[in-house]
């Protein structure tokens, strides 16, 4: 047996762990559907190096982990899709076709190299009606998951998600979705990142060609007071809701007591 042996086993759970604490030092992002699309949303003071990129006309792309890892696997899928999309058919490049690249890609790498990559990866797709938009995840050893709704990977993961099912509903407008986005990253009692250190796309099913658009400066700005002024618009009206209420018993008390109809009184006679 030669020396500094290890069994399979073994070797695949040290690559796993070392893979996951990699993943897990990053900060989260968060995918979710809503009214019209598919939003990104991550934590990132960066802005040169960018977790959310479009991939091709419908297709947009999200990771974590080592940036120049994730970032040679967005290149790779820019150039399969655009090989493909004029090779057939620009409709031909999907998403699941882009995952399972991916997925193949990883799987390899997880299994033959000596260190796995330390990405985690979304690839999602917006169709022409919110039934037909698709979110994959992607694990750092291929493994791939159709996600329904919303998804969170890297940082604390698992936490961000939890949040994010208490509060997603399905149909949201943009402005509650990326509120929503926004309270699942943050930790109970900790303060959200500023304006200038997120990083915020769309895929918007109503533009056309070209579905990934950025969300920065004034109209960012814009989406996130939106949710706040609602708030407060609707403690205002609860508050008016609340007035006669608490005013009625002190107009009873000093005016006239209420007086009964006119006409006979009925007393259950029949008479």
């Amino acid at each position: 047996m030669p020396f500094g042996y290890a069994s399979p086993e073994q070797i695949m759970r040290d690559k796993a762990d070392y893979a996951r604490k990699g993943i897990a030092r990053g900060r989260s992002v968060v995918v979710l559907q809503y009214q019209d699309g598919i939003l990104f949303v991550a934590p990132n003071p960066s802005r040169a190096l960018h977790k959310i990129s479009e991939i091709y006309d419908r297709i947009g792309f999200a990771a974590v982990g080592r940036y120049n890892e994730f970032e040679e696997l967005r290149l790779g899928g820019i150039r399969y899709a655009d090989v493909n999309g004029y090779t057939y058919d620009r409709s031909d490049v999907t998403g699941r076709g882009l995952a399972n690249l991916y997925a193949s890609f990883l799987g390899k790498a997880f299994t033959e190299q000596i260190k796995s990559l330390e990405v985690e990866v979304v690839v999602a797709e917006v169709g022409e009606t919110p039934d037909r938009d698709a979110i994959y995840r992607l694990t750092f050893d291929g493994s791939v998951f159709d996600e329904h709704g919303f998804t969170a990977m890297g940082g604390q993961a698992e936490a961000v998600a939890s949040r994010l099912k208490e509060r997603y509903r399905e149909g949201m407008p943009l402005a509650e979705a990326l509120e929503v986005a926004l309270a699942a990253l943050t930790e109970p009692g900790g303060e959200r990142p500023a304006v200038g250190q997120l990083e915020v796309a769309v895929l918007d099913r109503n533009r056309e060609h070209r579905k990934f658009q950025r969300l920065v400066g004034p109209r960012l700005e814009r989406l996130l007071a939106r949710p706040a002024g609602q708030q407060q618009a609707q403690q205002q009206a609860q508050e008016q809701a609340q007035e006669p209420s608490q005013e009625q018993p002190a107009q009873q008390e000093g005016g006239q007591p209420p007086t009964a109809p006119e006409g006979p009184l009925d007393d259950g006679s029949g008479g």
